[in-house]
């Protein structure tokens, strides 16, 4: 059987963490950034964990099992 591929736009976007949690940047921090206030993009810096319905699919996508 051959060997998986990792799908290269979901590497580029998904990271998993040495626990196993699947992380993701923050919507709302690439352009458009003059009107909303420092604080708010504060939060944006941060990265969050992915809702627990997708993990398995983005998983298989970056070729973890």
């Amino acid at each position: 059987m051959p060997k998986t591929k990792t799908h290269s736009a979901t590497k580029k976007r998904f990271r998993i963490t040495s626990g196993g949690k699947v992380v993701r940047r923050r919507a709302f921090k690439s352009h458009l950034l003059e009107k909303k206030s420092p604080k708010r993009k504060r939060g944006y810096r941060k990265l969050v964990g992915v809702h627990k319905s997708d993990v398995k699919g983005i998983k298989r996508l970056l070729g973890k099992r």
